[in-house]
């Protein structure tokens, strides 16, 4: 079956009161906590052309997942992910995880990009995109973030750990970080391609010396 993943915009509106359904009963069913929202809410991120969504080639909504500001673009959450039941065989969630942070990475290029959930699935697909598990406080403190958990069946849980823990696992993208990373590989291969350069010519130091030496047996011997 073939998808269309897109930025949503204006023309997907109409659509946002099912997802929103959707996500609300998918939650009941795993029987985990989320955030509610509602379809205006939704719409809002379509408008601002921050959301991903999924199309069927018969119009059908497939899948979608927006992006939340926080801590005046500091951070940026992949939230909402929701794939709907008859599509969820076909990598969709994957797919427009990926699309969700590519478009993340355009649009708020020095922004930490993170994420609260408690399914593994996510997870797994967080941490192939390079999230590393941090622990809340190095999350946003935005209280707005914050209050969008007040809808979730685990808000008690959060509360009675003063924001330090819950249900949920925290990941985040670090772009400062992974630069590091990015030249801390440089280097090191740098210096291996140093340290092979090095081995190379050693390599053909000995090999002229021993060539050298047996030249020099040869000529001693024939003399003999």
């Amino acid at each position: 079956m073939q998808f269309t993943i897109e930025q949503a915009s204006e023309k997907h509106l109409h659509y946002a009161e099912a997802i929103c359904n959707e996500m609300e009963a998918s939650a009941k069913v795993r029987g985990t906590g989320i955030a509610k929202r509602s379809p205006e809410y939704l719409q809002k991120k379509m408008i601002q052309g921050n959301a991903i969504i999924a199309i069927t080639e018969t119009g059908n909504w497939a899948g979608f997942c927006y992006i939340e500001v926080w801590s005046h673009e500091k951070f940026v959450a992949n939230s909402g992910l929701i794939v709907s039941p008859e599509f969820r065989e076909f990598g969709l969630a994957k797919r427009i995880k990926q699309a969700i942070f590519k478009l993340s990475r355009s649009k708020y290029p020095n922004s930490k990009i993170f994420g609260l959930t408690t399914g593994l699935a996510v997870m797994k697909i967080n941490s192939d995109l390079g999230y590393e598990p941090v622990t809340y406080s190095e999350l946003t403190q935005d209280e707005d973030f914050w209050k969008g958990c007040t809808s979730c069946i685990n808000y008690e849980i959060l509360i009675s750990k003063d924001r330090k823990n819950c249900m949920c696992t925290a990941m985040i993208w670090d772009p400062v970080e992974k630069e590091k990373d990015k030249k801390l590989k440089i280097e090191q291969k740098v210096i291996a391609k140093e340290r092979l350069s090095r081995m190379k010519k050693k390599h053909s130091l000995l090999k002229i010396l021993s060539m050298k030496f047996k030249k020099k047996s040869k000529t001693f011997l024939n003399l003999i």
